[in-house]
């Protein structure tokens, strides 16, 4: 076990899953619902079962060897993942990006680090022993900052539209949004219940894995199979209720292709977040409930430094900078307080 290691782990992944959509910005006359299913299908699909291939000595034996009804609850939290994927975009329709990605973040960090020990019966264990109090320490100050960032944005927002003259947030509900920024919260947290759900499986894949690093592939591809059900339901209805297809249709091949390929770099860097997800989750050892608040803290750092880099922030006020950077040196500071704590014996 190595706390370091497992958090510059989480640090790539998190790095892989705020800058996935970047490739998606440069898509052009594509319908979301075609780029997003076409992403997803390399992400949730390809990607996952060439890892597979590549990472397990016998994959065809995998099916054999892991009894059917193990991969009923990550495939079903998978589903429900996937929804939350989905109702993701509500919250940020009704709050904005910034207020809505940190608070619909914030709240799966929250379930899904905690209700997995809850469940488990371990939670109260972590009281009793200073590894286990710093911790949950470390997690309560890096959900803390994600609320600061989101507070963040929120003013950003209102400073930009007192700066023009209609809103940037048209339809915004702080009421509405809040609920469905719940909803998508518990929801999105999903794919850490699967992974706890689906113990048993690394437990009987990991002698078959190239590497005990890796061992954690098969039961995210189960997952990930499971969130594709549902995105690719319901953007197969938007195809159709839009009639989208003949959208496609008016654009040149030479772009088409080109929207091909950022769509395949997009979902395969969608993918590397869990792979390195994974790689982190192993170093962690029985703190391994950690792992998820680490990597939407890492989500959170990497997507605001991208939205500095690209100058979303343009136009804020020095308070409100200021806001944005006290947040994100806290969210820094969560995770080493998460590191340290898994350094103690």
């Amino acid at each position: 076990m190595n706390p370091i290691l497992g958090i510059l782990f989480h640090a790539v992944g998190g790095l892989a899953a705020g800058s996935f959509y970047l490739p998606y910005k440069k898509v052009s006359k594509w319908p979301w619902e075609v780029y997003w299913l076409t992403g997803g299908i390399f992400a949730w699909f390809i990607v996952p079962i060439s890892a597979i291939c590549l990472i397990y000595k016998s994959p065809l034996n995998l099916l054999e060897a892991i009894p059917a009804n193990l991969m009923k609850w990550p495939y079903f939290f998978g589903m429900l993942w996937g929804i939350g994927g989905l109702s993701f975009g509500l919250s940020i329709r009704y709050l904005g990006l910034s207020l809505g990605m940190a608070v619909a973040l914030s709240l799966t960090a929250i379930f899904g680090t905690l209700i997995p020990p809850i469940a488990g019966g371990i939670f109260l264990d972590l009281l009793y022993t200073l590894s286990g109090r710093v911790i949950l320490m470390g997690v309560v100050g890096g959900v803390g900052a994600a609320f600061i960032i989101g507070y963040a944005g929120m003013m950003k927002e209102k400073e930009l539209a007192r700066q023009s003259l209609g809103g940037t947030i048209v339809e915004f509900d702080y009421t509405k949004g809040m609920i469905v920024a719940t909803i998508s919260g518990i929801l999105s947290a999903c794919f850490a219940f699967g992974l706890a759900s689906g113990r048993e499986i690394t437990e009987i894949v990991t002698p078959l894995s190239s590497n005990e690093l890796f061992a954690n592939s098969f039961l995210f591809a189960v997952i990930m199979i499971g969130g594709l059900t549902t995105n690719l339901i319901w953007c197969i209805y938007q195809i159709i209720r839009k009639k989208s297809i003949d959208s496609l249709l008016s654009v040149t091949w030479t772009k088409s292709v080109r929207n091909f390929m950022l769509c395949i770099v997009a979902g395969t860097t969608w993918y590397f977040q869990f792979f390195f997800y994974g790689m982190g989750s192993t170093q962690l050892d029985k703190f391994d409930f950690a792992s998820w608040s680490l990597h939407i803290s890492f989500i959170i750092l990497f997507s605001n430094i991208w939205g500095w880099i690209l100058k979303e922030w343009d136009g804020s006020s020095l308070k409100t900078k200021r806001f944005l950077l006290f947040g994100l040196l806290m969210l820094i500071l969560s995770t080493v307080v998460i590191g340290y704590g898994n350094s103690i014996e």
